[in-house]
């Protein structure tokens, strides 16, 4: 009864936590008037079905499934890799779509410091070449410690050649990638919004193609060798999910942190087991509910401003990897 409990109890907080975050915010808007706003009907105040449905629904979904895809993309990155402390940055990918912006908005191409289209684009194309040159490196090397590393070194590689752009940058520049750095789930536009909740939703979905290889590789790389598991492929296949995941992720609402870090263990508490049948709808699951509250969380001193997603998940995310450190063997 646990397994299913968990996942009842998810939905249960996404199904609580998705209308609070639709009426949440510094405009008073009556519930009913939120409810006649999504339905398409007429509202008290024209105004207010602006702001619920091109505002308040596209933050709440960009919520809901950004951190689910960061979530599972940190649960494979983990299994992957067999590190408990794994998670969507580690590859190096969100570095380079740090990059990309960096080269945007710091280096002045392709129009200068606003946030927009063309951060956009900048960041999808710095986390997509990183991604690449894994996978490209993937095939060469063998052993998944040896890639882990490569990325590490990839990641500081790409930090070091940030530094260098801050510090030639002007102020508003740099003043503007960092508001990016930040994080934030309202860089998502209602028209923008079936891409980003069709991509995430789609390669989170297809992680369930791995459920048999990720537990073969939960007792180590030659015993799921022996069990004929064809390691390249399911490396390079993990490694492509995760990292499209984290680039679509960091494009949109920018780098994210201890999501992906500390949402699969708080699945795996829950569950009180390691098979990916249900860790995998779990972690999507608890990531969505994480998400929503996050992006609750941010909104409740809207008076004084939303406050930015990365000032929130460290604070919910912190104690989880405490727990996981000082009780490693009860863990294992």
């Amino acid at each position: 009864m646990r397994r299913p409990a968990t996942i009842i109890l998810a939905l249960a907080a996404i199904a609580l936590m998705f209308p609070a975050c639709l009426a949440a915010g510094s405009v008073d808007i009556p519930a009913a008037d939120v409810w006649r706003a999504i339905c398409g009907r007429p509202t008290g105040r024209e105004v207010w079905s602006v702001i619920v449905r091109d505002i308040r629904l596209p933050m709440a979904v960009t919520a809901a499934t950004g951190c689910m895809a960061l979530a599972v993309a940190g649960l494979l990155m983990q299994t992957l890799f067999r590190n408990p402390l794994a998670g969507p940055s580690i590859m190096g990918i969100s570095s380079g779509a740090s990059l990309g912006v960096a080269l945007v908005v710091l280096a002045g191409i392709g129009g200068g410091a606003a946030i927009g289209a063309g951060t956009l684009t900048g960041a999808l194309a710095g986390a997509l070449a990183i991604m690449l040159l894994l996978l490209a490196i993937g095939t060469r090397v063998r052993s998944a410690a040896m890639l882990l590393i490569v990325g590490v070194l990839t990641g500081y590689l790409t930090s070091s050649a940030i530094s260098l752009l801050n510090f030639f940058a002007p102020e508003k520049s740099v003043h503007t990638f960092m508001v990016w750095g930040l994080g934030n789930f309202s860089g998502v536009t209602a028209s923008g919004l079936p891409w980003f909740a069709a991509l995430t939703s789609a390669f989170s979905f297809s992680a369930v193609l791995f459920v048999k290889p990720l537990d073969a590789l939960l007792l180590g790389e030659r015993y799921a060798a022996n069990m004929g598991v064809n390691l390249k492929a399911v490396r390079a296949g993990i490694m492509l999910v995760s990292g499209a995941l984290t680039a679509v992720v960091t494009a949109w609402c920018g780098p994210i942190s201890f999501i992906g870090l500390a949402v699969p263990h708080m699945a795996r508490l829950s569950l009180g087991t390691s098979a990916h049948r249900w860790l995998i709808p779990a972690t999507a699951l608890i990531g969505a509910a994480t998400g929503l509250l996050t992006a609750l969380l941010s909104v409740l001193p809207a008076r004084w401003g939303i406050l930015p997603v990365n000032a929130i998940t460290p604070i919910l995310g912190v104690p989880v990897i405490l727990y996981i450190i000082f009780n490693g063997r009860r863990q294992q």
